[in-house]
């Protein structure tokens, strides 16, 4: 086991004497507090933290962060507080150490909430220090190097946690050997039987590989040694268990076939060389077309760097060959950590040359701004973990990356915020294109904007990326907020409209009164629950009039009428089973959650509904409403040529917008034509109608449901 004195030569290698002196007592704080403490294998608790310390010291991580390693359980695990450890190690190493620890403390209904709020507070002190998520990715580490002394239930918990959460997050900050362990760790806790197949399936095919891939190692030595690179390093590589597994699976191939594919790296001295290199494995073996990446040109998110190419070699074996300078080597196997600028203690710096990291964290408060819980905020940070990036252009020239399957408004809200809340219509290579348009590599893309607009809900059925999801869902939260108080303080006004009273005729003292006997902390959050149903609009007026000390009960309140305006937004919908439009005899239903549901009165359900006449509400048609309300027409038509224009035509003409249509065949010679058509209300319906009477093959028209 790897004891304390070697964790001291380790750091003594690039650390001053002082800093590795502030290392020793904090090991000696740690010691102590976990004293008489036990791991499931039965070793003293102080190995694991000297364990992180070692994997952070090897990455030659700051003095910080290794005092932070070894003091990273003891909020959590001891009686030492965060106040204790910022006297003694000051107050980074604390922030540190209490960014790590769990939130012991807070009281959850479920353990998967305890464990996404646990997350959220990591992720959220990543954001502030990386070193914070350093940390953290090495306990994991050592814990599933351990992981064989756990009872198989929690093997399997945290195995499957590993590969959904932590490898990926060791992907998105570029430390790639720690991510290939947390993969075959991951695998082989969660998949035992198969890891250990595959491992042996691989040993037996690597010796009948070895032959082939020795002689082409050689010639791509001969030849860039022709070209004058003598310091070069080339070998050839093997794809780790878990990767071959995916393989496997994602493209249901055999073993055979995926061990076809023979991989190799290259590592020259300069950028120019990288090209130079791609050349010369070009003339030796023929390239297949569309399988060349230049990560160089445009790095991945996390800062990797690379040419990659495939090749046919000798023998027609399909070749895989990664071309890279010493220093993107460095940076593709740790990642962030590579940049780490321990001596001149720069953190920011650190950040800032790592590419996109920096907006990825930044993207991360953003989501943790909007998200409503914990489990929320940690399935739109999954999704961000899962790229597969594209890599799209602004007019400036500017890259962007975005997960496959993104759109132009993941693209606008990846820009700001306000600027996918306002988008109207986007440009994809100069032409107008329609917003959920799925980008491709090396597009340009130009957002279109314009005050006073807001998101459609319908976005949420296209865009992919958290940032999108969590930004839309907060406005429209708020936006059915807003309506619902509105359409809560219309409803009660109009019910104490009869006694001369409204909202805005009470004082504060009976506000405060009424607040408390209805167990409310405000005035907006019993009109919200009014407007989305959940309370009565006229037990609530009464209240009001009792604060008044006036014993005469609310009057019957379905003979109020609400107006309808056409401008409620979310909390007033039309319903789909009858669809009223401006002109129909009306009638309303208050569905708790969603606010008012408009029926016409003669629809069949709003029959059904009367029987529960606390929820139904009078309402009728302001006299000047106006906007577009949807209604289907159903027309049957003789089966020729040319007739569906015909009717889409008459539909034009009547000024109205066809929003779907569908065919059914009746028989051979008579066609049901189902339109759902945009009108402003009754006349303009029966104009429409009117129209396609007009057109000879119709036979018979009605208004559909």
């Amino acid at each position: 086991m790897f004891a304390f004195t070697d964790l001291r030569d380790l750091l003594a290698v690039y650390l001053t004497d002082a800093e590795v002196e502030k290392i020793t007592k904090a090991y000696i704080t740690a010691d102590k507090a976990h004293e008489g403490q036990k791991r499931y294998t039965g070793e003293p608790y102080i190995t694991h933290p000297i364990e992180v310390a070692r994997i952070l010291g090897q990455l030659k991580m700051d003095a910080e962060c290794i005092c932070a390693a070894i003091l990273h359980d003891v909020i959590e695990d001891t009686r030492l507080d965060k106040k204790t450890i910022q006297a003694n190690f000051g107050e980074k190493v604390a922030e540190l150490v209490d960014g790590v620890s769990k939130l012991t403390q807070i009281s959850c209904e479920t353990r998967e909430l305890q464990q996404a709020e646990n997350f959220r507070k990591m992720m959220m002190a990543m954001a502030q220090d990386i070193r914070v998520i350093i940390i953290k990715l090495a306990d994991r580490l050592h814990n599933m190097r351990t992981l064989g002394a756990l009872p198989y239930p929690k093997k399997r918990r945290i195995a499957q946690e590993t590969l959904e959460i932590y490898a990926p997050i060791a992907h998105r900050l570029g430390m790639n050997n720690m991510r290939i362990e947390f993969e075959d760790l991951g695998f082989a806790a969660l998949y035992p039987i198969r890891y250990r197949v595959l491992k042996e399936s691989v040993r037996k095919a690597r010796g009948n590989r070895h032959a082939l891939i020795h002689k082409i190692e050689q010639k791509l030595v001969k030849q860039l040694e022709v070209l004058g690179m003598t310091d070069c390093k080339v070998w050839g590589r093997e794809k780790h268990l878990y990767s071959l597994y995916q393989k496997m699976q994602a493209k249901r191939l055999s073993f055979t076939e995926v061990m076809d594919v023979y991989a190799f790296r290259i590592i020259v001295k300069k950028k120019e060389d990288c090209y130079t290199a791609l050349g010369c494995v070009h003339s030796l073996y023929r390239p297949i077309t569309k399988r060349f990446k230049d990560y160089i040109a445009v790095p991945k998110p996390n800062g990797y760097q690379s040419l990659h190419t495939s090749l046919i070699g000798p023998h027609g074996v399909p070749i895989e060959a990664q071309i890279r300078t010493f220093e993107m080597e460095q940076i593709a196997e740790h990642g962030i950590a590579s940049h780490w600028l321990y001596k001149s203690g720069e953190q920011n710096d650190a950040i800032s040359k790592h590419f996109n990291t920096n907006q990825w964290l930044k993207g991360l408060m953003d989501i943790q701004k909007h998200t409503g819980n914990p489990l929320e905020f940690i399935e739109n940070v999954k999704i961000d973990l899962y790229p597969n990036e594209v890599y799209v252009f602004t007019p400036k020239g500017s890259i962007f990356s975005l997960p496959q399957g993104a759109t132009s408004v993941d693209f606008a809200y990846l820009i700001h915020t306000d600027i996918g809340n306002t988008c109207v219509a986007c440009k994809i290579n100069r032409r107008l294109a329609p917003l959920s348009t799925r980008l491709k590599n090396g597009q340009m893309v130009e957002i279109i904007n314009a005050e006073g607009t807001y998101p459609n809900p319908a976005w949420l059925s296209f865009v992919v990326t958290g940032k999108a999801k969590s930004n839309i869902r907060h406005w429209l939260k708020n936006q059915q907020r807003t309506e619902s108080v509105q359409l809560g303080r219309r409803l009660i006004n109009g019910i104490l409209a009869e006694t001369g009273l409204n909202i805005s005729a009470f004082e504060q003292e009976e506000l405060d009164a009424i607040l408390q006997r209805l167990s409310v902390t405000s005035l907006d959050n019993v009109l919200e629950e009014v407007g989305l149903g959940k309370r009565m609009a006229a037990l609530v007026a009464q209240v009001f009039l009792d604060a008044q000390h006036d014993s005469t009960p609310v009057h019957d309140k379905t003979k109020e009428c609400l107006v309808i305006q056409g401008t409620e937004g979310l909390v007033v919908t039309y319903a789909s089973c009858c669809y009223p439009i401006p002109g129909d005899l009306i009638m309303g239903y208050l569905k708790p959650g969603q606010g008012i549901v408009i029926h016409t009165e003669n629809c069949s359900k709003i029959k059904k509904y009367k029987s529960k006449p606390n929820r139904c509400i009078n309402v009728k048609w302001e006299r000047e409403i106006k906007g577009e309300f949807q209604v289907p027409i159903i027309v049957d038509v003789i089966n020729d040529r040319g007739v569906l224009a015909q009717l889409a035509n008459a539909i034009s003409e009547a000024n109205a917008n066809i929003l779907n249509v569908n065919v059914d065949q009746r028989d051979t010679r008579v066609n049901t034509v189902r339109f759902v058509v945009s009108v402003r209300d009754r006349p303009h319906l029966a104009r429409i109608m009117r129209r396609l009477r007009a057109v000879g093959e119709v036979t018979r028209i009605k208004r559909g449901k």
